[in-house]
């Protein structure tokens, strides 16, 4: 699926980072959603969601990141969604989250 997905999808869900489990919908067999956060300082769980391109739009990803946040807060944690793109902020509203900033990263070389 994040072959499918693509590298910059892929690498803004960073899947391949997150410290739970991970929260899935399969479709004859594959994966074609995924979600799951990656525990941060201060009790912060910062989630990541990625879906198929041949599924997007079906709510999937609501469904995958609505598991991850019940898991977050059963764990006594802070969901975190960073949502850069347009449809992973509207996913993030339909869950009840709100903007209240942005998100600034600096690679130093």
């Amino acid at each position: 699926m994040e072959k499918a997905a693509g590298d910059e999808d892929a690498g803004e869900a960073a899947l391949d980072e997150i410290t739970s489990p991970a929260f899935v919908v399969r479709e004859q067999g594959q994966v074609v959603a995924a979600a799951g956060y990656r525990a941060w300082p201060s009790r912060t769980a910062h989630i990541g969601v990625l879906t198929a391109p041949a599924v997007r739009g079906q709510g999937l990803a609501r469904v995958t990141g609505s598991a991850t946040v019940a898991h977050a807060l059963a764990a006594g944690l802070l969901p975190q969604w960073r949502a850069r793109p347009p449809a992973s902020r509207r996913v993030a509203a339909s869950l009840g989250f709100e903007e209240l900033g942005f998100q600034l990263s600096i690679e130093i070389i």
